[in-house]
């Protein structure tokens, strides 16, 4: 008997669920300076209406984690996207204090999301395909983040802010709906999953659904937690890198004009993408091949953040700024790779609580987010100017790599 696909409509799920919640969070940017005339905001108004979204999505990933343990993802998760969707159609009203308070919400309600992709994943794919799988619901996220931009312009010049961000609250209703309709949060709980499926799943899964009693204290203790955490910081923080600073780095530090540093600024975003993509594919050949977690998780991850980082350097003596950017990319490409990596050794290390360690290490990577735009100027006008961001940019890249190298567990094997 042949094991049925059930699982791989379950990533679909998980994969259009990043897609739509990353496309509404980053709808807001591209409207910004029409809401601002519109309304007569000042641009320190309309940042704290953006920047309202950033410290509740980072603050509730733990209590997202937690209340996903009691209400399964079958539940949760649509909870969650009617949360952010209803949200989204609040930012409609167009008044400042409920706007910010709908992005607030919308930081709240999406906090959830990949800690509890990340657990049904652990438990609806064996360890031999959890990376593909990471790859996939990752790369969707930079999906949605990448069509928001010229479909949020199209629809304001047609329809108007408003009703565009009543049209963005609808998928996430609709898939809602099918999601909780459909998914079940065990494998053998599905009346689509045959009996092939389930053992081919269950051999490897079977400790990855969300049970027993969490010992925080326990994970305090844990070395390889807070290792997670730190490399996490880093990534995110020289990933935010691309949405904040560096079209202003091309345009000051490279000479470009403001349209060609905003199409260039796309280049190292889709190479992210393709990493993810990628990465996951290669990480779990590599897991077949050599049946050695550390080889295939750790080391992938530690060789590609160290690839990322030379290449990083080597951009910085390049004078011709497209070239630079091309290298920059393949960096990034690079530190794309290391995503599903990540996600992966998160489900092994996590044992029976993967959204809980998803949680903490993704809400570090948030807090290191919120901290990179800010030392920037601090760096353009103290440190060294640009030369000192790019440094600064690659050594992330290198100190995560060495936080790879020390993660160690007798579940790495």
């Amino acid at each position: 008997m042949k094991p049925s696909r059930a699982r791989f409509l379950v990533l679909t799920g998980l994969c259009t669920a990043a897609a739509l919640a990353y496309f509404v969070r980053n709808g807001v940017a591209p409207a910004e300076s029409t809401i601002r005339a519109e309304l007569g905001l000042s641009k320190e108004q309309s940042g704290m209406m953006m920047s309202a979204f950033f410290w509740p999505y980072a603050l509730c990933q733990v209590p997202a984690a937690v209340l996903a343990r009691r209400l399964g993802a079958r539940w949760a998760l649509p909870l969650y996207a009617v949360l952010w969707s209803l949200a989204t159609a609040g930012l409609a009203l167009g008044e400042l204090g409920w706007m910010t308070a709908s992005r607030a919400l919308m930081g709240v309600a999406q906090a959830g999301l990949v800690p509890v992709g990340v657990s049904v994943m652990a438990c609806w794919f064996p360890r031999t395909a959890q990376a593909t799988a990471a790859g996939l619901f990752s790369g969707s996220m930079s999906v949605g983040s990448i069509v928001a931009a010229p479909l949020t312009a199209a629809l304001i010049l047609s329809c108007g802010w408003r009703w565009m961000f009543v049209i963005y609250a609808l998928p996430g209703l609709l898939w809602a709906l099918g999601f909780a309709w459909w998914h079940r949060d065990e494998p053998a709980l599905h009346p689509a999953v045959n009996t092939a499926e389930r053992e081919l799943i269950g051999a490897h899964a079977a400790d990855a659904k969300e049970a027993g009693v969490l010992s925080w204290r326990g994970l305090a203790a844990d070395p390889a937690l807070w290792l997670l955490c730190l490399q996490q910081f880093c990534r995110a923080a020289g990933y935010i890198f691309f949405a904040s600073w560096f079209a202003t780095y091309l345009q000051e530090a490279r000479g470009m004009a403001l349209v060609k540093s905003a199409w260039l600024t796309t280049l190292p975003l889709l190479a992210d993408v393709a990493g993810g993509f990628s990465g996951g594919v290669v990480s779990d050949a590599l897991l077949r091949r050599t049946q050695s977690r550390r080889a295939a998780r750790q080391g992938m991850a530690m060789t590609a953040l160290l690839l990322c980082a030379v290449l990083i350097f080597a951009a910085w003596k390049v004078s011709d700024p497209v070239l630079a950017v091309l290298v920059i990319s393949a960096g990034m490409y690079c530190a794309g790779v290391v995503n599903p990596c990540y996600s992966a050794t998160l489900m092994t290390f996590g044992g029976a609580h993967p959204a809980t360690w998803s949680a903490i290490t993704n809400m570090c990577g948030n807090l290191g987010a919120a901290s990179f735009p800010v030392i920037v100027p601090w760096l353009i006008a103290h440190g060294g100017g640009w030369d000192a961001v790019l440094g600064a940019f690659g050594a992330l890249y290198v100190v995560a790599a060495l936080l790879w190298l020390l993660l160690r567990s007798g579940r790495d094997s």
